[in-house]
């Protein structure tokens, strides 16, 4: 597929769906804020995790640490395989409904590691703030809402992240339903809708990103407070 480059004026709208797909979602996205996850307390989360989760999410934060700090030398690209590899192996995909009795939950680093679960959008935000905290920026990233295909099956609902080495480069996409990190233009089953990160949402034809401080709390904003509740 061609996934929008990191400053596109394109419409990008997934095969078989109009305008009114992307404004549905961006009534249920909320307007970005920035946040920079460059300074985290991960003490205070690895406490957290300990009393709310218990002994083992205590011990995947510690190895989320350890993983952090072992990767923070590394070239970009051996950063996105060490982020990918660890939450793709350490956690299971479910559904919110199963996870947290709700239809769509956005759940933090912190509780999707205590829940050892979750789903596309858990892991893509789980990956995109550790690949913030080893120094890669939001000009380098976007988490990416597609339509993902299976064989004769309906296309269903997907986020993965992308990694833009420069702003116009064809995007790496980190995946939890595959295990490798693969361009774009290698993965035809998925079809882009929009992407955003902390600073900006990219949709339609718009030239710029959507940012407003003032518009109603939605699942992005509530999930940053909680962030920052968690220590991140």
């Amino acid at each position: 597929m061609t996934l929008i480059p990191a400053h596109t004026t394109r419409t990008c709208r997934f095969r078989g769906q109009g305008t009114s797909a992307c404004l549905f979602f961006l009534l249920v996205l909320p307007f970005l804020i920035f946040q920079s996850f460059a300074s985290p307390d991960l003490d205070k989360t690895q406490a957290l995790a300990l009393e709310r989760y218990g002994t083992h999410a205590a011990e995947t934060v510690a190895a989320w640490r350890q993983m952090i700090e072992a990767s923070r030398a590394l070239p970009d690209l051996d950063k996105l395989t060490k982020v990918n590899t660890f939450f793709n192996r350490r956690h299971l995909f479910q559904d919110d409904i199963i996870v947290w009795q709700q239809n769509d939950y956005w759940a933090t680093p912190l509780e999707f590691i205590g829940r050892g679960a979750g789903d596309c959008e858990d892991f893509s935000i789980a990956k995109y703030v550790t690949l913030q905290m080893l120094g890669i920026g939001n000009d380098k990233l976007r988490m990416i809402y597609v339509r993902a295909q299976s064989g004769s099956l309906k296309p269903i609902a997907h986020m993965v992240l992308g990694y833009y080495e420069e702003p116009t480069a064809e995007p790496k996409l980190l995946d939890n339903l595959i295990s490798s990190i693969r361009p774009a233009s290698q993965r035809p089953d998925l079809t882009p809708v929009f992407s955003f990160n902390g600073e900006g949402l990219w949709v339609g034809g718009a030239t710029t990103s959507v940012a407003d401080p003032t518009a109603r709390l939605s699942r992005w904003r509530d999930v940053l407070e909680r962030m920052r509740q968690d220590g991140l």
